[in-house]
């Protein structure tokens, strides 16, 4: 149970540094000592429900993403191991990180994907989250957090997630080529979008482990004129003047 309660503790921290909110901050707005919310962040106080909620709310983010601690069943992990041992390590991985280039506001945005392989529905899906960081125009930090599952083929790997705020955003991510033995590819994020609830398509890296180096991720999500022409050849939706 140590092991747990270090696991919430951590990521207390994490998301609170995030905020850029102190600890004596914290402990005002859940009225704790800031010597008991240093504890909870070390895991040497265990943490009640209620105060879970109460931290949750404190730093606007959903509990879920406070208690997503998962013990793997070894002989589930010995299964899994097996089914898709060979193949590329976007199979075996039980986190990728995800980094798209924003438009609208010129930033790029980067993600991370943890993929739960010890739940698996009737369909064959395992659950997966999605959480996504932001940084609005004034320079304000903030979090989206999806909750989904993802559904493995030899061709595509399928990501869908449901935003925990608003129901009505569902996105698809798709990483391409997965059988290929390579630590980065590419992928297709597709949705609607939650600024403006209007359909919209990003092209996106999906890789192995982290990436700092942000001027090289940006030359690669940006389009190039090839592959514009490319894809308004594949493109079913015509639009000109005259329609």
């Amino acid at each position: 149970m140590q092991t747990v309660h270090r696991y919430v503790g951590a990521k207390i921290r994490n998301y609170r540094k995030m905020k850029k909110m102190t600890i004596q901050e914290l402990a005002d707005q859940i009225h704790k000592s800031k010597a008991t919310v240093s504890k909870y962040e070390t895991g040497d106080i265990a943490l009640d429900l209620q105060t879970l909620f109460e931290i949750s709310q404190a730093l606007d983010i959903h509990m879920d993403q406070l208690c997503d601690y998962h013990v793997e069943n070894e002989s589930e992990t010995v299964s899994i191991v097996n089914n898709y041992q060979g193949k590329s390590p976007f199979f075996r991985a039980n986190r990728l990180y995800f980094y798209f280039y924003d438009g609208k506001y010129n930033r790029l945005k980067e993600a991370i994907i943890d993929i739960h392989k010890e739940i698996i529905d009737e369909d064959g899906c395992y659950e997966a989250n999605l959480s996504i960081q932001s940084t609005t125009p004034t320079g304000r930090s903030s979090e989206v957090y999806y909750k989904g599952n993802v559904l493995y083929s030899d061709m595509l790997i399928r990501f869908s997630f449901k935003n925990q705020y608003n129901k009505l955003e569902q996105d698809l991510l798709y990483i391409f080529n997965p059988l290929e033995l390579r630590e980065i590819t590419e992928g297709l994020l597709c949705g609607i979008s939650s600024t403006d609830l209007m359909p919209c398509a990003y092209k996106c890296l999906v890789s192995i482990t982290p990436n700092t180096n942000y001027e090289e991720l940006k030359r690669h999500l940006l389009l190039t004129p090839k592959e514009l022409k490319r894809w308004k050849k594949m493109n079913m939706l015509i639009v000109d003047n005259n329609s």
